[in-house]
């Protein structure tokens, strides 16, 4: 286990980012595999929306371990969206981070933002970052700050005082969503002693770009969900209407069935 997890973080390299694409089911995290990812994340929103859940509200501890469960077993290195850690108490956090890498989880993303549209505490959060890395010390913990997403007046310096405490309390890289300007993630490559994270937008930089400014991860979070969903609500609606539903390189019943057998059930 500990040598899945140092193959974890050896994948996180500045310049040269490890493109993570973010799972919701079996099926997409299987696929993703196939295809030769070596690494996959979990997507919050994609888990929340598949169980009829809200997403960010801590409604979806048991639906986000009875997944890891399953992905566990496939042949891939798993990263696990844990929100804010389903509590606001640092030991239970940890507590359920512990059972996640018992079952083979070699990372967790940990946000700071609160369903209200607030920001945590950065002092509660670091506690919570360090209680986890007491239980599983080499867990990769990629602490997110949501001062973009959430539009804090002045982002750039508030994610840099809280990615410094973050990475203080342990942390192992830094996920910055909602700014992918190559500008402003240079100044926090160049200033954080840790790998950070960018979350990839459509119609913004390609993974070479950000790579050039020294990201060492690019997240798709909830994107191939929703892409996936979009089709889907087209393909019905094509059917409907007579149009063309088949859209290039859908996988055949049989590949699907097969991505099943690869959990090795």
């Amino acid at each position: 286990m500990i040598d899945r997890r140092a193959a974890f973080h050896a994948l996180h390299r500045s310049g040269r980012p490890l493109l993570l694409p973010n799972a919701w089911d079996h099926a997409s995290a299987a696929a993703l595999a196939a295809r030769g990812h070596p690494a996959i994340g979990t997507t919050s929103l994609g888990v929340a929306a598949t169980a009829g859940l809200p997403d960010g509200a801590a409604a979806t501890a048991g639906e986000t371990l009875a997944l890891a469960r399953r992905l566990a077993r496939l042949p891939v290195l798993l990263s696990v969206d844990v929100e804010a850690g389903f509590s606001d108490d640092p030991a239970e956090v940890a507590g359920y981070v512990t059972e996640l890498a018992g079952l083979g989880v070699v990372g967790i993303n940990l946000e700071d933002g609160r369903p209200d549209g607030t920001l945590a505490e950065p002092e509660s959060v670091a506690d919570t970052i360090a209680a986890v890395k007491a239980a599983v010390p080499d867990l990769f913990v990629n602490a997110r700050t949501d001062t973009w997403w959430l539009g804090v007046a002045d982002p750039l310096p508030e994610a840099l005082a809280r990615a410094r405490a973050y990475r203080a309390a342990g942390a192992d890289g830094i996920f910055a969503p909602g700014t992918v300007d190559p500008a402003t993630l240079r100044v926090l490559t160049e200033r954080l002693d840790a790998p950070v994270n960018a979350l990839y937008q459509p119609g913004g930089p390609g993974l070479a770009e950000l790579g050039r400014a020294g990201v060492a991860r690019v997240s798709t979070g909830s994107l191939l969900f929703r892409a996936a969903l979009g089709a889907a609500v087209e393909a019905a609606d094509a059917v409907r209407t007579g149009g063309v539903a088949v859209a290039a390189g859908l996988p055949s019943y049989a590949e699907v069935q097969g991505l099943v057998a690869t959990d090795g059930d």
